[in-house]
């Protein structure tokens, strides 16, 4: 013992609590609405997370969450952009069957990945996703026909439609409560995504690409940009999948572990992250076991065979039902989700198929004026995902105030842009679209896994994920019926987001200022 003090800069900050079960966050689901024992746990663990406070940790996973965000938005935008080029190449009559094919990877994913992570854990699945995306998106460069192309854009997006749902659970459950609106501007990473494939495309697109006027058959040689479009896109998920697997150690969800009945794993994670933030944290063991009911899980092999036996069942489903206002507000969410899932891509998925017809009805349908929009349109993304981050803490405005706002404006530009009677109005609706598009998104990613319980948060955003992608699946088909040289696709794409918007005031729980359980 000396009586000399030790180098702060040498030493971990401890971090001085009176109690980690005093009310210092605000829960932003009802009590009673969750089971209780794992309720004041989780009000321990979301004061020991906020105790810490946003660190080095935090920041390096928003970086790498962000990958995430940015492949959900930018493989869906990738196929749209290919889309003409295919079509011309292949000769096919109904080039919506590409976004139909993609659209059904991207359930598959939301429910495979959205419940898997419930049941083995976020880690697995957070670096998974990015990495099935990369390899089969590479491999789709070399597609000898559009069934082919089909079928890998279906297998990439299996990895895509994980990412929302695991990348969500795995940031929130990591995140100081006064620092959860970072979820809202995660979603500048989404349209960062969009400038980035739309600026790659236009080059490679844009100059190597049959044109829809010429008179000759499109040849592969003619139109080898979209493969080359594609040898990039994936080249860069795969240096994400690498920087995530490769450069940073995910810890587990400590609220993951404890809901699983494993509390001194959960404190052991509490502490590492603690200490990668230069602090320690007075979190023990017994703070988390004072809440127990019963006794601990038990521990010989037919007790490990039964949990296996039980996670198949549906009780993380049956736990987001079980009292009314939660099953409201999950139904609620759920109705919105499958709203939106269809009024976008049933629009979006087709703008430059869109710009290109209907810029050779204007006279300007040129491949390289078509990708040049499209990166305009894509640039007017970066401030609606900003400005979502700053609408979601304006105080009476909230989450619900500004999802509803956003959600119903895109629906007003939508029918705005049938009045586009030459290239450059339709452009100007496009981007206001866009815009207000991306403060929705914004928005709705961070409402959306903030009113659900951690334990169920998975479960919670996979049931989202797949409404949003059923309804997807049918974008592509009423689009090929309903003729996409038509204003048919856009009145129909319009009239949802307003209805959905509308059902955004309905929701019974605003989670502005409050902690997520």
């Amino acid at each position: 013992m000396t009586d000399s003090k030790p180098d702060i800069k040498d030493e971990p900050e401890l971090i001085e609590t009176s109690s980690l079960d005093d009310t210092q966050t605000t829960p932003v689901l009802d009590r009673g609405s969750v089971d209780p024992v794992y309720q004041a746990k989780a009000h321990v663990l979301n004061n020991a997370i906020q105790h810490i406070g946003m660190g080095k940790y935090q920041w390096e996973l928003f970086v790498l969450v962000g990958f995430g965000w940015a492949a959900d938005n930018m493989w869906p935008i990738i196929t749209s952009l290919i889309l003409p080029a295919v079509a011309l190449e292949f000769n096919q009559k109904k080039p919506p069957l590409l976004s139909l094919a993609q659209n059904i990877g991207l359930l598959a994913g939301a429910i495979f990945w959205g419940f898997g992570c419930d049941i083995f854990g976020r880690r697995l699945a957070f670096n998974a996703t990015i990495g099935v995306t990369a390899v089969f998106g590479l491999v789709a460069a070399g597609s000898p026909n559009f069934a082919a192309i089909g079928c890998f854009a279906a297998l990439w997006s299996v990895g895509v439609g994980g990412n929302l749902p695991v990348d969500s659970a795995v940031f929130l459950e990591f995140l100081p409560g006064s620092h959860q609106y970072l979820l809202t501007i995660l979603s500048i990473f989404w349209a960062l995504a969009q400038l980035l494939a739309t600026l790659v495309a236009w080059p490679l697109l844009g100059y190597h690409t049959c044109s829809k006027e010429q008179t000759t058959p499109c040849t592969k040689s003619q139109n080898f940009g979209w493969r080359y479009f594609l040898l990039a896109m994936g080249g860069f998920s795969m240096i994400c999948f690498i920087l995530r697997f490769v450069f940073f150690t995910l810890y587990e969800s400590p609220k993951f572990l404890m809901g699983k009945g494993k509390d001194a794993e959960a404190v052991s994670t509490v502490q590492k992250v603690a200490l990668k933030n230069g602090k320690t944290s007075p979190l023990s063991l017994a703070d988390l076991e004072i809440h127990n009911a019963v006794g601990q899980q038990g521990t010989d092999t037919a007790a490990a065979l039964r949990r296996k036996l039980e996670k198949i069942n549906l009780e993380h489903v049956r736990a987001l039902f079980q009292t009314r206002k939660l099953a409201y507000s999950t139904t609620l969410i759920m109705i919105i989700w499958a709203s939106i899932g269809l009024a976008y891509p049933l629009y979006n998925a087709f703008i430059p198929y869109t710009l290109n017809s209907r810029g050779a009805e204007f006279g300007d349908g040129s491949v390289y004026l078509t990708y040049r929009n499209s990166l305009i349109i894509a640039v007017l993304g970066i401030p609606g995902a900003l400005l979502g981050g700053v609408l979601v803490e304006v105080p009476r405005l909230g989450r619900k105030g500004a999802l509803a706002l956003s959600t119903v404006l895109t629906g007003v530009f939508l029918f705005g842009s049938t009045t586009a009677r030459n290239s450059n109005s339709l452009l100007g609706w496009n981007c206001a679209f866009n815009f207000m598009s991306n403060i929705m998104y914004a928005v709705l990613y961070a409402y959306t896994p903030e009113i659900f319980p951690t334990k169920d948060r998975g479960t919670g955003n996979a049931l989202t994920a797949s409404a949003n992608r059923i309804f997807g699946i049918m974008a592509p088909i009423i689009a090929i019926y309903a003729n996409l040289e038509t204003a048919a696709p856009v009145y129909v794409s319009g009239s949802l987001f307003i209805a959905a918007g509308v059902l955004v005031c309905l929701l019974p729980f605003e989670s502005q200022g409050k902690a997520s359980l």
